[in-house]
Parts: C-alpha cells; structure tokens; sequence
C-alpha cells in the first residue's frame, strides 16, 4: 500500500513539475504582445510564403459567446487546408470551449478565444470533439495552424507537447482494405 501511494506521489510531483515547466517555457517564449479578444473577422490574410509552408485558412471565426459564459458557437465555417493538403473544418453551429490551450497556460501565453491562437483553438476543439482521424493527427494540424496564423516554433511546440503529454486521447480504429478477386486469384488493394 505505501508503495502504491508513493507511485501516486511521484505521479503527482512529475506533473506538477511539467507543468511548471512549460510554465516557464511559456513564458520564455512569448515575445508577443497580448492581442486584443475580437468576434468579428478579419481583414488581414496570411503571406504567401507562411501559406505555403504551413497551410492556409479559408475565412475567419464569426462567434457568439453561449448563455453559460464558457463555451462559443460558430456563426461562420472555419476551414484550414494543411501543408499535406488535408482540409479540416469547423462547421457553423459548432460548439468550442478552448480545451485545447490548457487553462493554467493562459496566464502566460493567452487564451483559446483571443489572438493568434484562435483560428488553431477553434479547429482542434473541433477535430477532439468529433473523433474521426486519429488524435496524433489533430495535434499535428493544432501545431501547424498555430504555424501558420504567426506563433513563434517555441510557443506552437510547448502548446504541442501539452496536447501530446496531457491531452485527450482516444482509440481511432484503422481500417484495412479487403483483396479483391482479380485474374481468378485474391490480391491485396493498394
């Protein structure tokens, strides 16, 4: 029993340092001034060069905050194509909360609903809440779309790790391709 108990208490101090750590990383990192929280949509596109590394966003988030002062819902479609070309949406009448920056990062770096960091926040809450490509997946485009609407490698990395070390993950089933018959023998698709 102590030992188990002392298995919780390292689990407990390892977390508590990371997130000290990335704290810390946060706040080495941010080298932005903290940007005013806006609703409407902007008028200002990405350079064609950050498009080509990192992807492109197609339109801005138009929201409305919900009657219990938490969560958003989107009045306008978000799209982002990402640097392999995979298109990821927020579909209007989505529902957001910011679960993915983690609360105790927004002293330092922001919040989901402000800044930079938004257009990424709006596609990633999404992507988690509709569970249809592998989680690694979702982190990766979070990445690349915080890349892309201009946050700095540090920041966008320390973000990253959070989602991977502590975020949610699920169990996203791969499917495999039946053979099919052809010349009178089973071969594999593909």
């Amino acid at each position: 029993m102590d030992v188990l108990l002392s298995m919780e208490n390292w689990r407990v101090v390892l977390s508590l340092a990371s997130f000290i750590f990335l704290g810390a990383l946060a706040v080495c990192a941010s080298d932005q001034e903290p940007a005013e929280v806006t609703t409407e949509p902007s008028t200002t596109e990405p350079s064609r060069s950050v498009e080509s590394k990192w992807g492109y966003f197609d339109g801005n988030p138009v929201t409305k905050w919900n009657a219990d002062g938490r969560t958003m819902t989107l009045i306008t479609e978000l799209r982002y194509t990402d640097p392999q070309g995979v298109v990821w949406v927020a579909p209007i009448g989505s529902v957001v909360d910011g679960a993915s920056i983690p609360r105790y990062l927004w002293s330092v770096m922001g919040g989901p609903f402000e800044g930079k960091y938004r257009n990424a926040s709006v596609l990633h809450d999404v992507a988690y809440g509709e569970h249809n490509r592998p989680w690694q997946d979702c982190d990766r485009m979070f990445y690349y779309a915080m890349r892309c609407s201009g946050v700095s490698a540090a920041e966008a990395k320390t973000m990253f790790y959070a989602l991977f070390r502590f975020g949610h993950h699920w169990k996203f089933p791969i499917k495999r391709a039946r053979p099919v018959k052809y010349q009178g023998g089973l071969v594999a698709r593909g």
